[in-house]
């Protein structure tokens, strides 16, 4: 078995993972579908959560009693769960402000690459973790500040390069949409090509570096957001992760004990010889889904990372679908929006359920009467079937 989920304590255990999970997927409805919820989740919360931090920090620095012995200041002071926390949370906020068009940053074509961004640094976090186990305790184990006994190995440097390989496996960076409402950002080239490999990566991670945590931020925390992305909120995954990571985060960073050392407290069985398992099927993983993406890329004659390479797919199609109508992004988009920034929006809103492989958005060209000029290059695509393959033509 992969965790100790015996014992007296064991109904407990259970239950916790699935009230965690159901919690996670409520929160993440409340944060996602107003604006309102998502101001109050990643502002006052995390505000909230920063104050609070910064007073146990200041106050065991004062050696008070109360904040030295603070599970906050005992179980979570490495820079790993501080990196994290606000990582996530950053990548929270920058996705409302494209779905929100919040300012000339979150309406510009460059920004379109920050979820791109967040991520990859999200997952560098972690595998710079994975390879600080492997050097600090090659072969054998280490106690990290938080006082958890860690092993290290050829697992940290084998689910290492997994991260790495995930990183690569994003594609389609500028093909960034609004849903329906403004509820979603969407991104509809991460499909259950990405997820899957990306699961297996982070579950991985959490089992080799996070053995007290991984039965909630490996199971329940991952379930979340692929059970929304699969099901109701197509496109929507890589939202759904930043904003159940972030909550999850912060409720760690506040109440650490629920997983650290209550009756729902979870502890990985810790054998190397599991981690390398689990380590090895990660990183197969992740070289099946990259071979799979330069496979499509190639077949589509596409820069995988400029362009998008599941067009025509049936997740992708799904996604594409729930794109807010045109006419309703005009009428919600801020009025401090230029004329080129509403044209490169109309752009990507009006291409086809199917997509079009090789569309690439290119400079407008506006004039002294405000008058846009488009230019793009693209080609069109017809699909035959579900696995989005088909003919090209110009």
């Amino acid at each position: 078995m992969l965790f100790d989920v015996y014992g007296p304590n064991a109904l407990y255990q259970w239950i916790g993972l699935f009230m965690v999970l159901a919690a996670l997927i409520l929160l993440n409805e409340f944060a996602r579908r107003t604006k309102g919820g998502g101001i109050f989740m990643f502002f006052g919360v995390c505000g909230f959560m920063t104050i609070y931090c910064l007073a146990v920090e200041i106050g065991a620095g004062m050696g008070a009693e109360w904040a030295v012995n603070n599970p906050t200041h005992t179980d979570m002071n490495s820079w790993f769960h501080y990196a994290k926390v606000y990582a996530a949370t950053a990548g929270c906020i920058g996705f409302m402000m494209l779905k929100y068009s919040w300012g000339k940053i979150g309406r510009s074509h460059w920004f379109k690459a920050f979820p791109f961004i967040i991520v990859a640094i999200n997952i560098l976090i972690a595998v710079v973790s994975d390879f600080e186990s492997a050097v600090r305790a090659w072969g054998t184990s280490w106690v990290s500040s938080e006082g958890v006994v860690l092993n290290g190995g050829w697992h940290n440097v084998f689910n290492g390069v997994a991260g790495l390989l995930n990183i690569a496996c994003m594609t389609g960076w500028f093909g960034i949409y609004i849903s329906k409402k403004r509820q979603d950002m969407l991104w509809p080239d991460m499909t259950w090509v990405f997820i899957i490999a990306y699961d297996l990566w982070n579950f991985c991670y959490t089992y080799n570096c996070l053995p007290t945590h991984s039965w909630y931020c490996g199971i329940a925390l991952l379930l979340a957001p692929t059970i929304a992305g699969l099901i109701w909120n197509k496109g929507g995954w890589i939202q759904n992760r930043a904003f159940t990571l972030s909550i999850w985060c912060m409720f760690c960073q506040m109440v650490p004990m629920f997983a650290n050392d209550s009756v729902f407290a979870v502890q990985s069985v810790n054998d190397p010889a599991v981690n390398t398992v689990v380590s090895l099927i990660a990183l197969f993983a992740n070289i099946a889904a990259l071979a799979y993406i330069i496979y499509r890329s190639k077949k589509l004659g596409v820069n995988p990372y400029k362009q998008e390479v599941f067009v025509g797919t049936k997740d992708f199609r799904e996604a594409m679908a729930r794109r807010a109508d045109t006419a309703y992004l005009l009428e919600t988009e801020p009025k401090s929006a230029t004329p080129a920034e509403i044209a490169e929006m109309v752009a990507y809103n009006e291409l086809p359920v199917m997509g079009q492989p090789g569309f690439v958005y290119e400079a407008v060209a506006v004039d002294d009467d405000k008058n846009v000029t488009v230019t793009t290059v693209e080609e069109t695509f017809e699909a035959s079937d579900d696995t989005g393959s088909g003919t090209k033509r110009k």
